[in-house]
């Protein structure tokens, strides 16, 4: 099988944002969802797709779902696990904030040696989790995925712990942060999006629940 450092950094943006997207719900791989999170045009992502299906990384019919072949998949992790890497070692190891990571390790994770990645997964004691709280693929294995829901699906009064929150918004990580919502924070969601967090009590902003994942608390 190819390296996945031998494909060019558009067939690899494409493997991990359709990897990505699908992480948490299947049902979000979408044409119209990865366009998006590619920042393209749905028409160019269409023309992408079908050169992915060429070299037998996706299966796409027209208007059907974007599923990644065995190979697909397998160059797709590499590509996750280069960015997640990244990102902690930047948290960890340069100072940055949980809110800046994301896109220093976009530019970042196509120019990296497998081994230079090797030597960051060792000196970082070979984490499993992201700043994030996403889980980062080993090399030989999938992630484990966790139980979790978003916290909006929770009742008034629930109290869960924090697995992950979504990178998509620096804005929303800075903010998440401000309030220590964090992965392995413990919430009680309140009513009119407020939650708290020990003593500390919190409004959520808009769409703040619904990047929160949780694990509900007995």
């Amino acid at each position: 099988m190819t390296d996945v450092g031998a494909l060019s950094p558009s067939t690899q943006d494409y493997l991990k944002a359709i990897w990505s997207l699908g992480e948490w719900d299947p049902s979000a791989v979408t044409v119209t969802a990865l366009a998006e999170r590619l920042g393209l045009r749905t028409s160019t992502t269409s023309d992408g797709l079908r050169k992915l299906a060429d070299l037998g990384f996706v299966e796409h019919a027209p208007y059907g779902a974007i599923v990644l072949t065995d190979t697909g998949t397998a160059h797709a992790l590499a590509m996750v696990r280069r960015h997640r890497l990244i990102e902690t070692y930047l948290e960890r190891e340069l100072g940055y904030t949980w809110d800046e990571v994301h896109d220093e390790a976009e530019r970042l994770e196509h120019a990296v040696s497998e081994v230079f990645l090797d030597r960051i997964d060792a000196l970082l004691g070979h984490p499993d989790r992201d700043p994030h709280g996403d889980a980062i693929p080993s090399a030989t294995g999938l992630p484990q995925p966790q139980e979790a829901v978003v916290l909006s699906s929770l009742a008034l009064g629930s109290t869960a712990r924090v697995v992950r929150i979504s990178d998509s918004s620096p804005e929303r990580l800075r903010r998440l942060a401000d309030a220590a919502i964090r992965p392995d924070a413990v919430v009680t969601l309140g009513a009119h999006g407020e939650v708290s967090v020990g003593q500390e009590r919190h409004v959520l902003g808009d769409g703040d629940a619904d990047s929160i994942w949780v694990i509900p608390q007995a």
